[in-house]
């Protein structure tokens, strides 16, 4: 079936479409042999795509995983600085899989893999980017600073969707444990927002992406996910 090589090539895995797009810009995807233009088409059963010269992966079965993240693990493949990745915490898994967005180093939580390029592509999109929920510890809590946090914000100059903030329990001394839901995955969002109404974060954990729930899946384990699981993330978007 013929579609365009930026499709094909994330949905063989290898990256997101965005990322393949990129790659077919810089020259470094051809197609039997001539360098593949942005927006091209292929036949993928009977035309030869490479990538840096070498063959794009066969189809296959897709995986999808959910990984109990834990802090100190940094959201990527490989670290050029040697920090641990959570490559290493699905190294078992049978295949390469690839983070749906991001969880930064700090943070814990549910965090989606998988070698399903369109798939992590629906997820991830401005458009189709799946509410995302947070349990969230705080020091410097106080009524007016709950009041900012649910408010919308401009972050990098991007206005974004008014959050869901629900006080779970609040302390004395200032700190206090929320639940926050979010539409959009910036770099960093919840602390930026949290920083932005007067209150620093100390611990951060994503409990839920759409219907999917972490549940007691335990730190630093994962599991695939069930068809009915995909198929429910796939309708949120």
């Amino acid at each position: 079936m013929i579609e365009r090589i930026q499709k094909i090539i994330a949905s063989r895995g290898v990256t997101s479409r965005r990322k393949a797009e990129e790659m077919i810009a810089a020259g470094r995807v051809t197609c039997n042999g001539r360098v593949c233009l942005l927006g091209e088409s292929a036949d993928p059963d009977i035309d030869r795509i490479l990538l840096d010269g070498k063959p794009i992966p066969s189809g296959g079965e897709h995986t999808y995983i959910m990984l109990h993240k834990p802090r100190g693990y940094v959201t990527t493949l490989s670290d050029e600085k040697g920090r641990r990745n959570v490559a290493q915490l699905v190294s078992e898994c049978g295949t390469r899989v690839y983070p749906v967005g991001r969880l930064d180093m700090d943070s814990e939580g549910l965090l989606l893999l998988t070698n399903d390029g369109d798939f992590a592509n629906r997820l991830m999109h401005p458009k189709h980017e799946v509410n995302k929920t947070y349990r969230v510890i705080v020091t410097g809590f106080t009524p007016e600073a709950l009041d900012r946090l649910s408010q919308p914000i401009t972050l990098d100059g991007y206005t974004i969707a008014k959050p869901s903030v629900r006080l779970i329990r609040s302390d004395a001394d200032g700190s206090a444990e929320l639940e926050v839901v979010i539409h959009e995955g910036r770099n960093r969002q919840v602390r930026r927002m949290c920083d932005m109404a007067g209150m620093s974060v100390t611990r951060l954990v994503r409990i839920a992406e759409g219907p999917l729930l972490l549940g007691s899946l335990p730190m630093g384990k994962w599991r695939k996910l069930t068809p009915q699981e995909v198929q429910q993330l796939l309708d949120e978007t």
